[in-house]
């Protein structure tokens, strides 16, 4: 695991753990054609798709927080920048 914490955008709301309040605006909650896909490819898609959130890159194996967050899309990508897990909300 690597020695870095990535920061995540402020939730919109507090708390923000209750997926009612993101996942039913009518935008993409998930996105499981990105896999494989560049990572900075995929962002801008996401970002896209859904302008309610922050799509956030992390490498495969480093800490994030494992709260639920409305406005936040983690992109876990692989060691060639390719996504590796399907993004979604959370």
């Amino acid at each position: 695991m690597s020695r870095w914490w990535h920061p995540f955008p402020p939730c919109l709301e507090i708390p923000c753990g209750d997926p009612s309040r993101c996942c039913y605006a009518g935008y993409k909650v998930e996105w499981p054609e990105l896999l494989g896909q560049e990572g900075e490819v995929a962002k801008g898609i996401i970002m896209k798709e859904n302008p309610l959130v922050t799509p956030v890159i992390v490498p495969n194996g480093d800490a994030v927080t494992h709260d639920f967050c409305c406005n936040r899309v983690w992109i876990w990508v692989d060691e060639k920048k390719h996504v590796k897990h399907v993004p979604k909300v959370g």
